[in-house]
């Protein structure tokens, strides 16, 4: 498939990641979006669609559009998510030359705490959201790896991202921004995934993918740090500790790496911040 070929149909493209992936992609392909809340923004553009997926069917979105890529970047109720994704992956073993790529989460390995995860570790999860990204991605799993990008990600910042705001709200108001000490954990941010994805579209490439620093860090250095670069003076700090031993959080690449100009270390997650706040 060329380029031009693609007709690319994000979901969740009002979102803070998804939006930031339209606004990557739709200059290179025929690119969608749907979005829930309605703005202005979106009402007024023609490429993006109203779509509730507590209330609506996906698959009269698919036939009308025939996307060749999916990328799914939803976000809210986790029942009726598994059943759209069910309807995607439904409309894939009809659609054989499509693909799906799946912005999942390293919370898909929150009940390992000891050591980082590698994209063939066996996903096991504590947390509500992490075990409903495991049964997304054990159903996707089930089609022809050439029609599936499985995106892990860690946490994730960006100048409109929903974590700088709270910090940046609760440095306005005087409240403490929380720490966790005991968390080992690497990070992205959204203009590292949007160029890590469209390097996906462009290659073709399939399997799973950890997207994130190819660093560790600590939770409470890193939030320091990032509020020190911020300029955000005399912010106030709450240490929380959800466990005496030091647990990791974190999706390292191994297997399945990107190429090294799409490799990068936390400290650069400050400078794309700083470049654009």
């Amino acid at each position: 498939m060329t380029q031009q070929k693609h007709r690319i149909l994000i979901l969740g493209a009002s979102g803070f990641l998804g939006n930031s992936i339209y606004k990557e992609l739709s200059s290179y392909f025929k690119t969608f979006g749907t979005y829930h809340t309605p703005k202005t923004e979106f009402e007024n553009n023609h490429h993006f669609f109203e779509y509730n997926f507590e209330e609506d069917d996906i698959v009269e979105l698919l036939s009308a559009l025939k996307p060749t890529i999916i990328i799914s970047a939803l976000r809210g109720t986790f029942p009726s998510q598994l059943l759209a994704h069910r309807h995607i992956y439904q409309y894939l073993k009809q659609q054989e030359k499509s693909k799906i790529i799946f912005l999942s989460s390293a919370n898909v390995f929150d009940a390992y705490s000891k050591y980082p995860s590698y994209e063939t570790d066996t996903t096991l999860s504590n947390s509500i959201y992490g075990h409903f990204k495991i049964r997304v991605e054990q159903q996707l799993l089930k089609l022809p790896k050439r029609q599936i990008a499985i995106i892990r990600l860690p946490m994730v910042f960006g100048t409109q991202s929903p974590r700088l705001n709270e910090i940046k709200l609760l440095h306005q108001v005087n409240e403490p921004i929380e720490l966790f000490p005991n968390l080992i954990m690497n990070v992205s941010t959204d203009n590292r995934v949007v160029q890590q994805i469209h390097y996906i579209i462009n290659r073709n490439k399939n399997g799973v993918f950890h997207c994130g620093s190819i660093d560790l860090v600590h939770h409470d250095d890193f939030i320091k740090d990032l509020v020190r670069q911020l300029g955000l003076n005399q912010s106030k700090f709450k240490y929380v500790y959800t466990t005496n031993e030091e647990r990791y959080l974190a999706v390292l690449p191994k297997y399945n790496k990107l190429p090294k100009h799409l490799l990068f270390e936390s400290t650069s997650v400050f400078s794309d911040i700083i470049k654009t706040f």
